[in-house]
C-alpha cells in the first residue's frame, strides 16, 4: 500500500509542475484534465502526509521508551504512543479507502426517476413522498434541483417525476437509491384502517456528457405535440411538448413542463442521454454479474431495497439489514445515516475483495 501511496504522492508533485508550465496553463483541455486529476487525489495525498508524520512522531516515541525516564515522563511517552498508533490506524484506513477504484460517475450530476408502481393511487402517493424527501435531502447538501417531467395523479402524488441534482457528488449518494421501496401504511381512503403495502421505483442515473456518449442527430426522431400538464394558458394552444426517440436503442423521452419548445427539447436530450449512457453501461456491468451483485446498490431495479412502515415509524433497508426507528425524520430528508451506512457497507464490500 505505501509503495502505490508514494506512486500518488509523486504524481501530485508532477502534476504540480505541470499546472506552472506555461503550455499547459495556456492548453485549456490539459489544464482541465490535469487540474482535475490534481483534485481527485489531493485528499489521498494530504492523508498521506499526514501519516508519515505521525509514523515518524511514533518511531521516536517509541526510541524514547529505551532512554532512562522517570516514571512520570515513561507514564507520558506511554499516552503518546497510544494516540499516535490510534491515529495511525484511523489513517491506514482512510488511506486503504481512498485507494479503492473510484467509480467515474461518483462526481457528476444525477437524474432520478420516480414511479408508482404496486398499489395505484397508494402508489403515486407514495412516490410524491419520496421526490420530497429527496428534494428535502438535496436542499440540506445545496444542491441544485431541476424537475424535468411530471405526470400528476387525481388524487396527488405523481405517476412519475423526473428531475435532475446538480451539485458536486450527487450521483456518489444518490446512486444507492436505486431499485423498488416499499411503504407500509394505512391509506386515508381505507376506513377500516388496515394497513396497505404499496410500492415505488427508484433510477438513478448519472448525467452524461457529450464526450462519454455520442447521439448523431440522424438516430434521433423528434416528435412535438401540445402540453397536457400544467402551464397556464399555453396548455393545449401551442406544440411546446417534445418525444425523443433514441432509434438505435429504442430509448424515448418526453418533456412538457416548460411553455418553450427549445428548453423542453434541451431537458429531454438530457435524460436521453444519461439514459443511452446507462443502458450500455448496464450491458457492460452484465458481463460481470458477480462483482454487480455482491456491491450494493448496483442491483436489478426491480429488487426491494428499503421498506417505510408508518405504523411503527420505521425504515428498514434489506440490503445490509439496516433498521431505523426515524421514519418521520428520514422523509425529511435527513437520509445521511442510511446513505453512510450504505458507503460504509460498500466500501467494507470492496476492500474485501481488494484484498
Amino acid at each position: 500500500m505505501l509503495d502505490r501511496l508514494q506512486a500518488v504522492e509523486d504524481r501530485y508533485d508532477r502534476l504540480n509542475e505541470l499546472l506552472s508550465d506555461p503550455e499547459i496553463v495556456n492548453d485549456t483541455k490539459k489544464l482541465r484534465e490535469y487540474s482535475k486529476e490534481q483534485s481527485d487525489i489531493q485528499d489521498t495525498v494530504m492523508a498521506y502526509r499526514e501519516y508519515k508524520v505521525v509514523h515518524e512522531q511514533l518511531k521516536e516515541a517509541k526510541a524514547m521508551q529505551d532512554e532512562k525516564l522517570d516514571a512520570e515522563m515513561r507514564e507520558m511517552v506511554k499516552m503518546e504512543i497510544s494516540e499516535l498508533e490510534e491515529q495511525s490506524a484511523e489513517l491506514s484506513e482512510r488511506l486503504r479507502v481512498s485507494l479503492l477504484p473510484k467509480d467515474p460517475n461518483d462526481d457528476k450530476n444525477v437524474i432520478i426517476e420516480i414511479r408508482g408502481a404496486a398499489g395505484g393511487d397508494e402508489a403515486a402517493l407514495f412516490a410524491g413522498d419520496l421526490y420530497r424527501m429527496y428534494a428535502r435531502f438535496a436542499e440540506m447538501q445545496g444542491w441544485k434541483i431541476d424537475v424535468i417531467e411530471t405526470s400528476s395523479a387525481g388524487v396527488g402524488g405523481y405517476k412519475e417525476i423526473i428531475f435532475m441534482l446538480n451539485g458536486k457528488g450527487a450521483f456518489s449518494k444518490m446512486k444507492y437509491e436505486n431499485g423498488a421501496h416499499r411503504v407500509q401504511r394505512v391509506p386515508e381512503t381505507e376506513s377500516g384502517g388496515r394497513i396497505h403495502t404499496s410500492t415505488a421505483t427508484v433510477a438513478c442515473l448519472p448525467e452524461a456528457e457529450e464526450v462519454e456518449i455520442e447521439i448523431h442527430d440522424k438516430d434521433i426522431r423528434t416528435d412535438t405535440f401540445a402540453s397536457s400538464g400544467p402551464g397556464g394558458q399555453s396548455v393545449n394552444t401551442t406544440m411546446s411538448a417534445v418525444r425523443l426517440t433514441h432509434i438505435p436503442t429504442g430509448v424515448v423521452v418526453s418533456c412538457q413542463d416548460e411553455k418553450s419548445q427549445i428548453k423542453n427539447k434541451a431537458k429531454a436530450m438530457k435524460v436521453l442521454r444519461a439514459r443511452v449512457y446507462d443502458k450500455f453501461q448496464r450491458e457492460i456491468q452484465d458481463e460481470y454479474d458477480a462483482n454487480r451483485k455482491s456491491a450494493v446498490g448496483t442491483g436489478d431495479r426491480s429488487e426491494r431495497i428499503r421498506t417505510y412502515n408508518f405504523p411503527q415509524n420505521r425504515v428498514t433497508d434489506h440490503r445490509i439489514g439496516l433498521t431505523i426507528q426515524k421514519l418521520d425524520q428520514i422523509l425529511q430528508g435527513k437520509l445521511d445515516e442510511v446513505i453512510n451506512a450504505l458507503i460504509m457497507e460498500d466500501q467494507a464490500s470492496r476492500m474485501e475483495r481488494d484484498e
